[in-house]
C-alpha cells in the first residue's frame, strides 16, 4: 500500500483517502456504512467541514469507538474569532471527539496571520495550545492565498484543487509545499466530475510523493473502485498518458470547476452546474442532463441579472455570466429537435 507523509505533521497515511463532502447527500445509515467499510479496508484519513451540513455528524457516528485509529481533518469558514470558537465547539461535538487532527481555515479570501486584525490565527493557536487542534491547515482555491500560506511558514498543510488538469502554477504549489515540508492535500482529483477515468486520475497523482488525494465518495461502487487501487494501483501507462493529453486539449481554457463559491445566485441559477453543462453533457452519460428538471434549471440562465456577484466571488477569476450564456447556447444546440 502506497503511503504519503503530510510534511511536518508527521502524519503518514495511505495515498488513498476519503473526502466526506458527498456523504451529506445520503442517509446517515448509508454514510456510516461507507465510512466504516473504508476503514475496514485500510483508509485512515477522513476530510470533512462545518460547511458540509451533516457530514461531520456522520463521520463522528462512524468512528465514535475507533477515534484514535483514524485521522480526521475538518474546516471552519469563520472570518472572526468569535465564530471560530463557535465552529470548533460544534465540530468537536459533531465528531464526538475532544481533538481535531488537522483544523483548516476553509477557503478564506485572505491568509490568516497573527496581527492581521481578524483574530483568527490567534484563536487557532490557542485551540492548539489547549489540545483541541493538533495541526493547523488551510484550504483554498486562490493561487495567491495558497502561495502566501506556504511562504508564511504558519501552516502545516495546504488543501488545494489538484488533478491532471492542473496548470504549471498548480504544480509549482505542490513543489513549494515539498520544499517547505508542508503537507499537500489534493481535493477535486476528478475535477468536479469532469474527469471520468479514476484510474488515470489516480495514476497522475501517484507521481507526486508528497500529495495526499482525498476522493469524494457517495456510493459504494465509487468506494470499491478506489479501494481496488490500494493493492492494484494504476500505473502511468502510455495509454493513460494519451488519455490525459486528450482531456487537457479538450478542457484547455476557461472552465467551471463546480466549486460552488459563486453561490447563491440572486435569481436562483444553479451556477456551479449550469456553467459547465456543455462539458458535463459530453463527458458523462447525458441522460441525467437532458431531463425536464435540468432543462428548467438551464432556462433560469435567461433570468441572469448581470449583477456580477458570481464573477466577483469566483476564485478562478472566471467571467461567469458569459460562461453561463455560452453553456446555455450550447445546451440548446444539443437539445435541437426537442422542446426547449
Amino acid at each position: 500500500m502506497a503511503k504519503v507523509r503530510l510534511g511536518k505533521t508527521e502524519i503518514v497515511v495511505e495515498k488513498n483517502s476519503f473526502g466526506a463532502l458527498p456523504i451529506q447527500r445520503i442517509s446517515k445509515e448509508e454514510a456510516v456504512s461507507l465510512l466504516r467499510k473504508a476503514y475496514a479496508h485500510g483508509v485512515t484519513f477522513y476530510d470533512t467541514a462545518r460547511f458540509y451540513t451533516d457530514s461531520e455528524e456522520k463521520v463522528g457516528e462512524a468512528f465514535a469507538g475507533t477515534r484514535e485509529k483514524v485521522y480526521i481533518a475538518t474546516k471552519t469558514g469563520a472570518l472572526t474569532a468569535e465564530n471560530f470558537w463557535k465552529d470548533i465547539q460544534t465540530s468537536l461535538k459533531n465528531l464526538q471527539t475532544d481533538y481535531i487532527d488537522i483544523y483548516q481555515f476553509h477557503n478564506p479570501p485572505f491568509c490568516p496571520k497573527p496581527g492581521d486584525g481578524s483574530g483568527l490565527y490567534e484563536a487557532m493557536l490557542e485551540a492548539k495550545e489547549k489540545g483541541m487542534v493538533r495541526h493547523i491547515g488551510i484550504t483554498n482555491h486562490r493561487l495567491s492565498v495558497a502561495r502566501e500560506a506556504i511562504e508564511s511558514g504558519l501552516y502545516e498543510t495546504l488543501q488545494f484543487p489538484f488533478s491532471y488538469l492542473a496548470s504549471e502554477k498548480d504544480v509549482e504549489l505542490v513543489n513549494m509545499c515539498k520544499e517547505a515540508d508542508m503537507g499537500f492535500i489534493a481535493m477535486k482529483g476528478l475535477s468536479g466530475g469532469l474527469i471520468t477515468n479514476s484510474a488515470a486520475a489516480y495514476a497522475y497523482l501517484a507521481q507526486y510523493d508528497n500529495v495526499l488525494p482525498i476522493w469524494g465518495v457517495q456510493r459504494e461502487r465509487e468506494l470499491d473502485e478506489f479501494l481496488s487501487y490500494i493493492d492494484n494501483p494504476p500505473a502511468m501507462t502510455e495509454e493513460i498518458k494519451e488519455l490525459i493529453e486528450a482531456d487537457k486539449a479538450q478542457l484547455a481554457g476557461e472552465f467551471c470547476r463546480g466549486c460552488g463559491y459563486c453561490m447563491p445566485c440572486p435569481v436562483g441559477i444553479e451556477i456551479n452546474n449550469c456553467a459547465r453543462m456543455s462539458l458535463m453533457i459530453r463527458r458523462a452519460p447525458s441522460q441525467g442532463q437532458l431531463t425536464e428538471e435540468m432543462q428548467a434549471k438551464m432556462h433560469k440562465i435567461k433570468e441572469c441579472l448581470k449583477c456580477g456577484k458570481c464573477k466577483s466571488k469566483c476564485p478562478y477569476g472566471l467571467d461567469t455570466p458569459t460562461l453561463l450564456e455560452k453553456n446555455y447556447e450550447d445546451y440548446c444546440e444539443i437539445l435541437a429537435g426537442k422542446a426547449v
